[in-house]
């Protein structure tokens, strides 16, 4: 059975943001996504938890962004103004950390790892879009720094389909986190 210390465990939502949500997701809504991320968050932030929210964002001349030759480049190109914009959901979560990454995982070039250590946190839940990507990145990444992981199957979603999200969460999250739903993690949050 899971049993978490809200104090000792911090919410990190991946890429809520207007660009990312606006692209096709399943096999959860970016509705289901958002209000189950924004449940938790409110029991974390209730109970003394941490929440951080994560975007993905880029400089205007896209100078910063990751340019190695692969087989698949993801999406390039101009973006909307807002794209990089927190959900007005996401945006409106009271007393939440912020943090902007340049690639795929949250620990690699950003405070994460600093803003959760100086908070004697040492869980964190991850919920966010996409679970084959961003969420499945950053859960290594946290195993690696020798974190708690546990990944909010109902509050993840892929933007390259359901088979993608299935193999994320039935192959690869388990090796490195916990994967439980939304109401499971409340229960043990309580």
């Amino acid at each position: 059975m899971l049993k978490l210390d809200p104090r000792r465990t911090a919410l990190v939502a991946i890429d809520l943001q207007k660009g990312v949500l606006a692209m096709p997701i399943a096999p959860h809504s970016p509705a289901t996504v958002v209000a189950n991320s924004s449940r938790l968050a409110e029991a974390l932030g209730r109970s003394g938890g941490a929440v951080v929210r994560v975007h993905v964002g880029f400089s205007a001349d896209g100078a910063d962004r990751l340019k190695q030759e692969v087989d698949q480049p993801m999406a390039g190109g101009p973006r909307p103004p807002d794209w990089m914009e927190f959900v007005a959901e996401v945006a409106a979560w009271r007393g939440a950390l912020e943090i902007v990454k340049r690639q795929w995982g949250a620990f690699h070039g950003t405070e994460l790892d600093l803003q959760l250590r100086r908070r004697g946190l040492d869980t964190i839940v991850l919920t966010g879009v996409a679970t084959n990507i961003g969420v499945e990145q950053t859960a290594r990444e946290a195993w690696q720094h020798g974190y708690s992981v546990v990944v909010a199957e109902d509050a993840t979603s892929s933007s390259v389909g359901e088979a993608a999200h299935r193999f994320a969460v039935e192959t690869i999250l388990p090796r490195v986190s916990r994967v439980r739903s939304t109401e499971a993690i409340l229960a043990a949050l309580a």
